[in-house]
């Protein structure tokens, strides 16, 4: 089956780390896709936060709401690609969601992308 599943959300409080997985089934390679992260906090449109290209085609993405205090990576050995967010604020309470890419360009637009995760909540709170 053809999935994508993510991990790792939680309660946090501000200012602290949390690390998100999304690990896709053996049926196929994170590396040959280009892969993004999303968010929807309620009432909000979904925004690409995170993007990462192809394992050998290219580099990182990030909204500027993010820059600096997101990273995303890949762990090939283990199919999985992650989200590292630091220095979290109470606005980045959301579920996150992975995605993979339809075509190669790594863009933050969800048109973009054609297979989704189920999403993982995401809250700041004190």
């Amino acid at each position: 089956q053809v999935q994508l599943v993510e991990s790792g959300g939680g309660l946090v409080q501000p200012g602290r780390s949390l690390k998100l997985s999304c690990t896709a089934s053996a049926v196929f390679s994170l590396d040959y896709y280009s892969i993004g992260w999303f968010r929807q906090a309620p009432g909000k449109e979904r925004e690409g936060v995170a993007c990462i290209s192809q394992k050998y085609g290219g580099g990182t993405v990030y909204a500027d709401s993010v820059k600096d205090r997101f990273t995303i990576s890949r762990h090939s050995a283990e199919n999985t690609v992650f989200l590292q967010m630091s220095s979290l604020k109470f606005e980045d309470t959301a579920v996150y969601t992975c995605a993979r890419a339809s075509l190669g360009a790594c863009e933050l637009g969800p048109a973009a992308y054609n297979l989704w995760g189920q999403g993982t909540q995401v809250t700041v709170a004190s």
